[in-house]
């Protein structure tokens, strides 16, 4: 058995400090690094690049809208062409700074609302697609279990990956459960943990409904951004290594 943690970083802006990055390292195998759409800037991008390095992680574009007040969560009417351009811009900036650094890209995750509009839209996950494949045939891209966005990368011929997330919630359907909803985020550390243990063993969650449902899994999201995040991470790593699980990024054979 093999899983990729990944977890969003560089989400920092100028003097102000989002996450604790450098302290979630060492516990996971990949991380996604914002581009300056929705969060971070030039020497943020190259200071997480240069832990990335410190730490053996594969690195990640996370490109967003460019929404710097809403991080990226807001939704905006933006046109094919102007997705494919952010897509491609932020892609591009990053690769030039791992570049700087002696690193090349594994994946693209896109962030927030982009994230929730591809999954729910098959047009807007083939842009963002056909935006990697455009830039690096070789990257990853990083898609919602069972989403449209599988179907994008499929039809696209990009490689993909498929993602679950360790402390969110949800339903039947195997969609999240809005942020909005009482339980969508887990916050006790045992019981994300073996939540995740049972997703690489077996396949499978439990739904808030209580039903359990399958979800195939290449690499799994934690959060490093909020209080008590780091200890989770921690405990998922425990629990993985104790269960003889290898914890390898998704890119490396």
């Amino acid at each position: 058995m093999r899983i990729d943690l990944n977890c969003d970083m560089g989400e920092s802006f100028g003097v102000y400090t989002l996450g604790y990055d450098e302290a979630a390292m060492p516990h996971v195998t990949s991380i996604n690094v914002a581009c300056g759409f929705h969060a971070s800037d030039p020497l943020n991008m190259i200071n997480t690049i240069k832990l990335a390095k410190k730490y053996n992680l594969a690195i990640g574009a996370h490109p967003a809208f460019p929404d710097l007040v809403g991080f990226g969560r807001r939704v905006m009417a933006a046109s094919k062409e102007e997705i494919f351009a952010d897509v491609v811009y932020q892609i591009g900036a990053l690769a030039g700074v791992c570049q700087s650094q002696g690193l090349k890209l594994q994946h693209v995750k896109v962030h927030g609302a982009m994230y929730n509009m591809a999954e729910k839209d098959i047009a807007v996950g083939t842009v963002i697609a056909e935006a990697i494949k455009s830039v690096d045939p070789n990257l990853y891209m990083v898609c919602s279990c069972a989403s449209p966005m599988v179907k994008a990368a499929q039809n696209v011929g990009v490689n993909y990956v498929e993602e679950a997330f360790a402390d969110r919630a949800y339903t039947k359907e195997g969609t999240l459960v809005p942020r909005s909803q009482p339980g969508a985020v887990i916050h006790d550390v045992k019981e994300v943990a073996e939540r995740v243990l049972g997703l690489v063993k077996t396949g499978k969650v439990r739904a808030i409904d209580g039903t359990e449902i399958a979800l195939k899994a290449d690499t799994i999201c934690v959060h490093g951004d909020t209080p008590g995040a780091v200890e989770m991470i921690k405990g998922i790593r425990v629990m993985l290594d104790q269960e003889g699980v290898t914890l390898k990024a998704f890119g490396e054979k």
